[in-house]
């Protein structure tokens, strides 16, 4: 396996949400992936799996583990219509200032990332549009489902990074849809925030949700 430089999230390491997604597709349906430290980019990882459950390892280095999920579906977090996600996003607070601003993700500094930028709603969720690129995969809608998340917690003064990440993905949206994506903090203990993410397609039914612990670290 393999996490090209593109799909990066923090400089120099892979998007935690790309990642956990290319270690879930070893496992049939739901799945909890584990990041075990910062996943290397362009460097070949070893793969091993066993009945519902996988090792990703850099050398003799754990990087990430994954088993399949058989527990409570997580709850999904309301949507908003379409054009409440495109307002929403305008106040994206990475437009002013983010941790890691080349996220592929919701990095304002790439041009040639997803462009997710979730914005506030009054309630404390966040929400943003997704118009859905012409490769899109199981594996990049899990990336769709992480950001959006996180930024329900994120702030500028602590940035947070994804430790551990669940998601069902009933389906996948066509190419060029206009979907809405949805975040909500639901609690937090020390450095690790427990969210919830949602994916709506264009009808409002739910596509996939996820539920992530996202761990403070330092700046």
């Amino acid at each position: 396996m393999i996490i090209e430089a593109r799909y990066n999230g923090p400089p120099g390491s892979g998007n935690g949400g790309y990642t956990a997604g290319l270690v879930a597709a070893h496992l049939e349906g739901p799945a909890e992936v584990t990041l075990r430290r910062p996943p290397p980019l362009d460097t070949p990882l070893a793969v091993s799996t066993t009945a519902g459950s996988v090792q990703v390892h850099d050398g003799d280095a754990l990087v990430a583990s994954a088993r399949a999920d058989s527990g409570e579906r997580p709850d999904a977090v309301p949507s908003v219509p379409f054009a409440a996600a495109v307002e929403a996003s305008a106040g994206y607070l990475g437009f002013a200032a983010h941790p890691f601003p080349t996220c592929f993700v919701c990095g304002p500094e790439r041009t040639d990332g997803l462009g997710l930028f979730p914005g506030p709603l009054p309630d404390g969720r966040t929400a943003t549009p997704w118009r859905v690129p012409a490769d899109v995969s199981p594996v990049l809608v899990w990336a769709a489902l992480d950001c959006p998340g996180g930024w329900s917690v994120l702030t500028e003064g602590r940035p947070y990074v994804l430790g551990r990440m669940t998601a069902h993905v009933d389906a996948v949206p066509p190419p060029g849809a206009e979907c809405v994506i949805t975040g909500r903090h639901v609690g937090s203990e020390g450095r690790k925030a427990s969210v919830l993410s949602t994916l709506y397609g264009p009808g409002g039914d739910v596509l996939a949700v996820a539920h992530a612990t996202w761990i403070a670290v330092d700046r």
